[in-house]
């Protein structure tokens, strides 16, 4: 048994990871601020003697002995939350690295840090490897979140670099699944509220902008397979569905799917919104020997049926 620590652990991702290392037989601490993580989302664990919950913010240093393992998922990752305090969100990526890799780097433990496929920006390439690095605007409405992870992964690297600390950085693409807060903003929530409501789905732009998307499920088990890497393995590593959809094609299956009135309306594109996200994945597939098994149909069923029984008043 690995006791195992998970920053952001009541979040939609870190609840999900918490599940499964709790069911893998580890003992595993949930740290959490509550900012955008819910205790019902953990609610299923508080009584296993294997599991742990403390409310702390990762701004502030945290002390703990014998841990072997760090998963920093800690950082509010929808434009919704982490534009709500955007110093806030700048200084969890940052101060909650520093903090969370000196930890580990006092245990003598494996770190992985969840980055995000918004380093890459509004990319001038696609699909988008792990070598690209990115076109950002580092002024932008959305800059505390893409830089604040980029800046996340620069302190990854040097303390691997300086201090020999055990690192793994993964780059998460689009997720969705059960435990997304309805009011987060993020596009396949929102379109499948709307949807369940009957109420005009909202696109921004043309909806010809594409993006993947990845079901929980298949993420847990890439970041798991991450961490159980080889120690010389250190990323980044691209983690998402490859298969791409237009913003308009997402909206009509969510419309057939649950049979809905929603119309659509358009709205214009938010500042910095990029045209096409799709991860390359050949790494994935090469060093984890993984790729999504969870299509779009089949989650949007399972997000749908998530909603219209816990969210949909």
């Amino acid at each position: 048994m690995k006791k195992i620590l998970v920053t952001g652990g009541a979040g939609f991702i870190g609840s999900h990871l918490c599940t499964r290392l709790v069911n893998d037989g580890h003992y595993v601490i949930c740290l959490d601020n509550l900012f955008t993580g819910r205790t019902e989302n953990i609610a299923h664990l508080q009584a296993l003697p294997n599991f742990e919950f403390v409310e702390h913010d990762v701004e502030i240093p945290y002390y703990r002995k014998e841990i072997d393992e760090i998963y920093n998922l800690a950082c509010p990752a929808s434009p919704v939350h982490y534009q709500y305090d955007a110093v806030k969100t700048i200084k969890t990526s940052v101060m909650g690295a520093i903090n969370m890799l000196g930890l580990a780097k006092a245990n003598g433990a494996k770190i992985l840090q969840a980055s995000t496929s918004e380093v890459y920006g509004d990319p001038t390439i696609h699909p988008q490897v792990e070598s690209y690095w990115g076109n950002v605007n580092p002024i932008g409405i959305r800059s505390c979140y893409d830089e604040g992870k980029r800046c996340a992964e620069t302190l990854f690297m040097d303390y691997h670099r300086q201090n020999h600390v055990r690192i793994k950085i993964i780059r998460i693409f689009n997720t969705y699944g059960p435990r997304m807060q309805s009011n987060d903003g993020r596009v396949i929530s929102n379109f499948v509220v709307q949807a369940l409501k009957n109420q005009d789905i909202t696109i921004y732009g043309t909806g010809n902008q594409t993006r993947s998307f990845q079901y929980i499920d298949d993420l847990i088990e890439a970041i798991v397979r991450t961490m159980a890497t080889e120690d010389q393995f250190i990323g980044p590593i691209n983690l998402g569905n490859p298969n791409e959809f237009t913003i308009l094609e997402l909206a009509q299956k969510v419309i057939e799917l649950t049979g809905s009135q929603s119309k659509l309306v358009f709205k214009p594109l938010p500042h910095d919104d990029p045209k096409q996200r799709q991860p390359d994945i050949t790494l994935a597939k090469e060093t984890l020997n993984w790729e999504p098994r969870i299509q779009l149909e089949e989650g949007l069923k399972q997000m749908i049926e998530f909603f219209k029984d816990f969210r949909v008043k």
